[in-house]
């Protein structure tokens, strides 16, 4: 349990971070990405227009960040890490049905991958957790 505590405190601090910079440097974020894309042969995302995007990206990872420092303060429940995993697992899957249908930016790319990597990283410590019984009952 103490190592599945040190994940959960560690992924708050991370979605933190990345929530702080989305609000923070929104267009520093797509400018970095875009560099990378031209190196990398992927066409550059715009940055300009509406803003819109910066409310849902910030309020969601703010309630990532929540669901991980839940995780990590009421590691016996089960509710929290299931709400993550679906969180993370949308978030994927929505970012590669981007890349296949809108367009092959690297930025949808890198967060297909990362956040399907979290979601199943989190998954497979619940089912390690729910193996071994740990949960509260309610």
């Amino acid at each position: 349990m103490r190592l599945y505590r040190a994940f959960c405190l560690a992924l708050a601090i991370a979605f933190a971070a990345v929530g702080f910079m989305f609000g923070a440097i929104p267009d520093e974020v797509i400018t970095f990405f875009n560099k990378m894309s031209m190196t990398l042969s992927f066409r550059p995302c715009p940055s300009d227009g509406c803003k819109f995007y910066l409310i849902l990206a910030v309020a969601y990872m703010y309630i990532v960040t929540v669901l991980a420092v839940m995780m990590y303060r009421f590691p016996a429940n089960k509710y929290f890490p299931i709400l993550l995993i679906n969180a993370k697992l949308a978030s994927s899957f929505m970012s590669f049905v981007f890349f296949m249908v809108h367009s092959r930016y690297l930025v949808y790319l890198i967060n297909f991958i990362v956040d399907g990597f979290i979601g199943v990283l989190v998954l497979v410590l619940y089912l390690k957790i729910v193996r071994n019984r740990k949960w509260e009952s309610s």
